[in-house]
């Protein structure tokens, strides 16, 4: 007996040790080393490499859009779901789910199917939140599209006037049954504000779906399955054609979860969160719309599009606690000229994203405006779109310096683009992610979906960055945007953050533009705050006195605006253009 129990322990013993060699062949190191658990701030600096897993206790949620919504509603069915300030639009849970069932019932009836597409096209409005749900239940896809829906009009575009020219002959087809040889796949085009020939409207479709049907969405929820997609987000497209991101039910639905889990929705659902960013973007629909219906958080959209002093009217009226923004929206906010007048004392977090956020402006926010607990979180929407996120309890320098730590159940690694090696903690290199967030490829592009993920499922960013041993990550701009000036590679995020704590600047934009010596060289567009003068001397000077030499711009252009995308993302490839031509450079790279 004594001899078997030695035997044992012997093979036990050689069982440990090929486990530990193994583990040490992998990414990062040691055990120790590959993950990090996130349930609260990384306090111990257990990575080795620029390889980090966020270890969670809380598991992966299995659930559908559609039962998200429901679980939340049968909690709490009378508090408010979302607001909608200036069209006076106030629903309960209990309310926009009848409202939701109403309208999937009703795309039923008008013949669209499970896996159909069905497009959103239009500015913040309580429709869009509407039929975001509405799909997820009767298993139509968000995107693509059978069916359009749209408002007539919004500010200058006239959204039914460009439907008719894209499809010739809509005024005379019957409504619901569009035909066109250009558009083959559409069918119905439904109008939210009034009644068109050839289209139908908002009022067709909530009255459209008869008890049957609703028996028929009942039937549905037993055929929907969270690895189905349910949004095709499209990208930015700030440097090229935007891609139609396929994601899941279980991407979109995890990722609401760990967010509001990260930033204290999970424990604090009587939050009121002021929503300016576009529900056409993963900011607005997951960060926002989700998180509403995963954790049972308000949602407050203070204007159908962005407008400055509506936010702060917003926070103050609805007693926000929570705003979310683009870099861009929150430089337009702490610049407001009559920013004191506005009671923000509710509000106690927020989240910038969407584009690179200077420290400078985090540090203004926080102090001008009161949000202690903003925060800067970083993704993409083929990431769902969340991967790095601070918590609200970080140190500022945290939160104004990276983009957090890794979020639950997600990968990361900051790989050598030329070599594909993970580097060392501190080293820049392209950032790559796995795991249930990365998307389920590009919507009817295989070849794209496959440039993008690698075999093994990494999901490459094109974003570089830095990790360091508790996986704080600091993104140092975009591959494509890195300037290479007589061989030496240039970070235009690193100039861009140092000119943001320049007393005068706004804002700050750095380009590299051609130089036939140099291949490339640095140009500063800057914005003045209000008021202020410069001269291209000062802003020179004030760099020789702080960064290297070869970082220094060798042009500076003072601008009032820069080319936006629809999302308040700035476009670089545009900015550049616009620099060459105003300096008088060929553009013939």
């Amino acid at each position: 007996m004594v001899q078997k129990i030695l035997n044992s322990r012997s093979v036990l013993s050689k069982s440990l040790t090929v486990l530990q060699r193994l583990r040490t062949h992998q990414p990062g190191g040691s055990a120790a080393s590959r993950g990090i658990h996130v349930d609260s701030s990384p306090i111990t600096s257990t990575l080795t490499t620029s390889y980090a897993h966020g270890t969670s206790s809380s598991s992966l949620l299995n659930a559908t859009v559609g039962e998200s919504l429901l679980r939340t509603v049968e909690r709490w069915p009378d508090r408010e779901a979302v607001i909608f300030v200036k069209d006076r639009v106030r629903k309960t849970f209990a309310q926009l789910q009848q409202d939701v069932d109403q309208a999937a019932a009703g795309l039923l009836a008008l013949g669209l199917q499970k896996g159909d597409r069905l497009g959103m096209w239009g500015p913040n409005t309580y429709e869009w939140i509407l039929f975001q749900f509405a799909t997820a239940r009767a298993g139509i896809i968000l995107s693509g599209c059978k069916a359009v829906v749209c408002p007539s009009q919004f500010n200058t575009q006239d959204y039914s006037g460009m439907l008719t020219q894209l499809c010739p002959g809509i005024e005379a087809s019957a409504p619901g049954d569009v035909r066109s040889g250009r558009l083959p796949d559409l069918r119905c085009v439904i109008l939210l504000d009034r009644r068109q020939p050839g289209m139908l409207c908002f009022e067709d479709v909530m009255q459209a779906g008869s008890s049957q049907h609703m028996e028929q969405l009942q039937d549905l929820q037993k055929k929907i399955s969270t690895d189905d997609p349910i949004n095709i987000q499209f990208t930015s497209g700030t440097t090229g054609t935007p891609k139609g991101a396929t994601l899941s039910h279980h991407n979109i639905v995890n990722n609401a979860y760990f967010v509001g889990k990260r930033v204290g929705y999970s424990w604090n659902p009587f939050n009121r969160i002021c929503l300016p960013v576009p529900l056409y973007h993963c900011f607005g629909s997951v960060g926002g719309g989700m998180c509403m219906a995963v954790h049972g958080v308000t949602a407050v959209f203070p204007s159908a599009g962005y407008n400055g002093k509506a936010n702060l009217a917003a926070l103050e009226s609805e007693r926000c606690t929570f705003l979310y923004g683009t870099p861009t929206m929150f430089v337009d906010m702490v610049n407001q000229p009559d920013l004191a007048k506005y009671d923000l004392s509710s509000v106690h977090g927020g989240i910038m994203g969407g584009s690179p956020a200077p420290p400078e402006l985090v540090k203004k926010v926080i102090s001008v405006m009161g949000i202690k607990g903003l925060i800067v979180a970083y993704g993409t929407t083929e990431n769902s779109p969340v991967t790095f996120c601070p918590s609200p309890k970080d140190s500022v320098e945290r939160k104004s310096e990276t983009v957090g730590y890794i979020m639950d159940h997600v990968e990361a690694k900051i790989v050598d683009p030329t070599s594909g090696q993970v580097v060392p903690l501190g080293a820049t290199g392209e950032l790559m992610t796995r795991g249930y967030c990365v998307m389920l490829g590009y919507w009817d592009d295989e070849a794209k979906t496959r440039e993008s993920i690698t075999r093994s499922g990494w999901y490459k960013t094109g974003d570089l960055a830095t990790m360091d041993a508790y996986s704080y990550c600091r993104i140092e701009g975009r591959i494509k945007d890195m300037i290479i000036r007589g061989g030496e590679n240039i970070y235009p995020a690193e100039i861009e953050q140092f000119l943001h704590t320049h007393p005068k600047v706004k804002e700050a934009q750095v380009v590299g533009v051609q130089d036939a010596r140099m291949g490339e060289e640095i140009c500063a567009c800057i914005r003045l705050s209000d008021g202020e003068e410069c001269t291209e001397e000062e802003i020179k000077a004030y760099c020789k006195e702080h960064i290297s030499h070869f970082k220094i711009p060798r042009y500076v252009l003072f601008v009032t605006s820069y080319p936006l995308t629809a999302t308040a993302k700035i476009q670089k490839d545009k900015l550049r253009e616009e620099a060459e031509q105003q300096l008088g450079l060929k553009n013939d790279k």
